[in-house]
C-alpha cells in the first residue's frame, strides 16, 4: 500500500480502536493492519508532510512509519500511552531522521564542494559575527526561566508545533503559547530587537 496525499480523511476511530487493531496487527491480522492502516495514513502523512515538506519524501517516509507499524506492533505498551500518540511519535522521529540525514548529506556536498576553496577575508568576519551571534543567544537562552526555556527549546528548536509541545510537557495548549510569548519577549529585549 502507498501512502498518499489525495487520501480522503477517516473517521475518527472510538476510543480503544486502534488499540485493538494493534494488537490483532502484532498477530500478523491483515485484515486489521488495513483498518489501522485507513484509520492513521491521513495523520501520519500529515505529521511527516510539515516536518518533511518534499511531498515524494513525505510519502516515503509516511510509507516506512507505516511499515514499522506492522512490524513492531507488538512492542506496543498501551499503558505508556495511546495507540496513537505512539504511532504519531514514531512518525515524528522517523520524519525528522529524513530532514537530518539530508541535511547532512547536503553539508557533506558542501564541505567537499568548499575543500580546496580558502576563504576570503570577508567570510572569515562573516563566520565570526555569526558565531558571536549564536553566543548571545545562548546566554539569552539562559536567562529564561526553565519553562520558558523548555518550551522555546521544543517548538523553535526541534520543530514540534505547539500542540506537540503542550503534550510533551503536559500543560494546557494556552499555557505553552503564554510560555513562547513571554519567552520570546525576553529575548528579543535580550537581544535588543526592535519590535
Amino acid at each position: 500500500m502507498r501512502v498518499t496525499a489525495h487520501r480522503s480523511p477517516a473517521p475518527a476511530p472510538r476510543p480503544g480502536a486502534l488499540e485493538s487493531l494493534l494488537e490483532r496487527v502484532s498477530l500478523g491480522d491483515q485484515d486489521a493492519f488495513e483498518s489501522l492502516y485507513t484509520a492513521v495514513a491521513g495523520s501520519v502523512l500529515g505529521l511527516v508532510r510539515r516536518v518533511v515538506r518534499d511531498p515524494a519524501q513525505s510519502e516515503e517516509v509516511a510509507q516506512e512509519v507505516l511499515i514499522e507499524v506492522w512490524r513492531h506492533a507488538a512492542r506496543f505498551d498501551a499503558a505508556q500511552g495511546s495507540a496513537m500518540a505512539w504511532i504519531m511519535t514514531m512518525a515524528h522521529r522517523r520524519a525528522v531522521d529524513r530532514v537530518r540525514s539530508a541535511q547532512a548529506s547536503a553539508d557533506r556536498e558542501h564541505k567537499a564542494g568548499l575543500r580546496d576553496h580558502s576563504p576570503a577575508f570577508d567570510e572569515v568576519t562573516e563566520q565570526v559575527e555569526r558565531r558571536l551571534e549564536r553566543e548571545q543567544v545562548r546566554r539569552c537562552l539562559e536567562r529564561l526561566t526553565g519553562l520558558q526555556h523548555e518550551s522555546v527549546t521544543l517548538a523553535y528548536y526541534r520543530g514540534y508545533t505547539y500542540q506537540e509541545t503542550a503534550e510533551v510537557l503536559g500543560v494546557a495548549l494556552g499555557t505553552v503559547k503564554t510560555r513562547l510569548r513571554d519567552g520570546l519577549i525576553r529575548l528579543r529585549d535580550c537581544l535588543g530587537v526592535a519590535s
